[in-house]
């Protein structure tokens, strides 16, 4: 017997990725099976990285030759950020008539595509009726090609979550099509050419390219035992030209991690846009689904900078509530012409009004040094500007809520909280003005202070037994 596995006689437990084999004692099949990573995953992408459509955010590589144009797959995990427009993932083109691509919204809106184009043609085209317009969510894509297949409708598979979507279009390639994906010419990734370009606006993780095979969605990824579909380090070969981006160096984010060293260029992306924002831990961030559409508040940097309307106050909610444990988050001024900034909470069923705090459970404090409930101010705390940063401590266990100015406690605001709340903002409707909110994963550089559990990086310290807004810190304090 030996104690490392509990007293029971065996091997220990060694998990793979995607067998738990040997022996496990209950406690850590429990664990494993309730934080979603049974079998125990070990070895996937800890990263994302965050693509802001705005500045142009993208990869880019021209193999040295052209490999296998008929057969490859496309395997990466995305969450989007903006919903309105389309939006490339990976494309190879030598110009806006002769390209082939996968993206996201091009044909109808939100469903994803794949499209050969020559000679100005759209010759085949696949898409699917389901549709990615969840900005909470992470998905998983894959995409499956070989022309050499006799059955057509084979030759370009399309699947989202592990299961094969159902299709809109399904116009294929003549079989044999050599297509321009895995061609000598440039390849991008979250760029398309369109008559306008069009980036990709959100997080990619894990993202696999695997040169001559047509794989499925078991080679990336199972489902634990409720159902849900997580990733699986891929154990087979890549092929010449295949490549695996995990995201994992901040200082050379376009590295190859297949040991093909077929690296890409970074362009318009810096180190803040490493993220650990992934499909095994999901943050919270701010939902542009979730505001007063008609004052026109607009997000960027994968929802986590917000500029307000000038037209109103444009309050919004973020993508995570809670009704219980205890959470911390920051949020940055980073400019305004408004009077007022107001950074709080909103409970979830509570219509919009005008700004956070003009409800009976919207709790907001206000740039010039109030804190405003059901219209209600009252002086509190030290006035902010361009510049500071706003912890907040949401204690939903005691109903408190605690405000940080650059660190600094600025007392109780609020006490006998009870409701479903989330993190909000706005102005006051008198002019416009932008923040960047950090809910562990922030859109500029932060001081790497964790909660903790070890999640989130902060500018400040994170106040004891508080944690942040992401799926393991929910699953065991929430």
């Amino acid at each position: 017997m030996a104690k490392r596995n509990g007293g029971i006689i065996g091997p220990a437990n060694t998990p793979t990725s995607s067998v738990a084999a040997g022996v496990w004692r209950l406690r850590d099949a429990f664990n494993s099976i309730k934080n979603g990573t049974w079998p125990l995953v070990k070895s996937v992408a800890t990263n994302s990285l965050r693509f802001n459509s705005g500045s142009s955010d993208y990869l880019n590589r021209t193999p040295a030759s052209a490999s296998n144009r008929k057969t490859y797959t496309i395997s990466t995990w995305i969450k989007r950020s903006n919903i309105s427009s389309d939006m490339g993932v990976l494309e190879a083109a030598t110009d806006s008539s002769n390209r082939t691509y996968l993206s996201i919204g091009t044909f109808n809106t939100n469903e994803l595509s794949f499209v050969y184009r020559t000679g100005g043609t759209n010759t085949a085209v696949v898409s699917s009726s389901n549709l990615l317009r969840d900005v909470s969510a992470w998905y998983h894509i894959v995409c499956a090609v070989d022309t050499t297949q006799t059955t057509a409708n084979n030759r370009i598979r399309l699947y989202i979550n592990g299961s094969e979507v159902s299709y809109a279009t399904q116009t294929m390639p003549s079989q044999n099509t050599d297509m321009y994906i895995n061609n000598n010419i440039a390849h991008h990734i979250s760029r398309a050419v369109h008559a306008s370009e069009r980036y990709f606006d959100g997080y990619l993780s894990e993202f696999n390219f695997i040169d001559g095979q047509q794989l499925t969605p078991s080679s990336f990824g199972a489902s634990n035992a409720s159902g849900v579909w997580y990733p699986i380090p891929y154990q087979g070969t890549y092929g010449t030209n295949g490549f695996y981006l995990k995201f994992a160096n901040s200082a050379s984010l376009g590295t190859d991690s297949s040991g093909n060293a077929n690296n890409f260029t970074v362009n318009n992306l810096t180190s803040v846009d490493q993220s650990t924002d992934t499909e095994l831990n999901n943050f919270c961030t701010l939902n542009p689904l979730d505001t007063v559409p008609t004052n026109g508040p607009t997000f960027s940097n994968g929802n986590l900078t917000v500029s307000t309307s000038s037209t109103g106050a444009s309050p919004c909610r973020s993508t995570f509530c809670v009704d219980k444990g205890k959470w911390y988050w920051e949020i940055k001024k980073t400019s305004a012409n408004a009077a007022d900034t107001i950074i709080g909470i909103m409970e979830q069923s509570e219509a919009f009004n005008t700004y956070i705090g003009s409800t009976a459970k919207g709790y907001g404090y206000i740039s010039t040094a109030n804190k405003v409930n059901n219209s209600s101010q009252v002086g509190y705390g030290a006035s902010y500007t361009n510049g500071d940063i706003i912890g907040v401590a949401l204690d939903m266990d005691n109903g408190t809520l605690i405000f940080y100015k650059n660190g600094s406690s600025q007392g109780t605001a609020y006490s006998s909280l009870s409701g479903l709340f989330s993190p909000a903002h706005s102005d006051g409707g008198t002019g416009t003005e932008t923040a960047d909110c950090n809910f562990g994963n922030p859109p500029y550089a932060a001081n790497g202070y964790t909660d903790g559990a070890g999640y989130g990086n902060f500018s400040y310290a994170v106040p004891s037994g508080y944690y942040s807004l992401c799926t393991k810190n929910l699953n065991t304090y929430g």
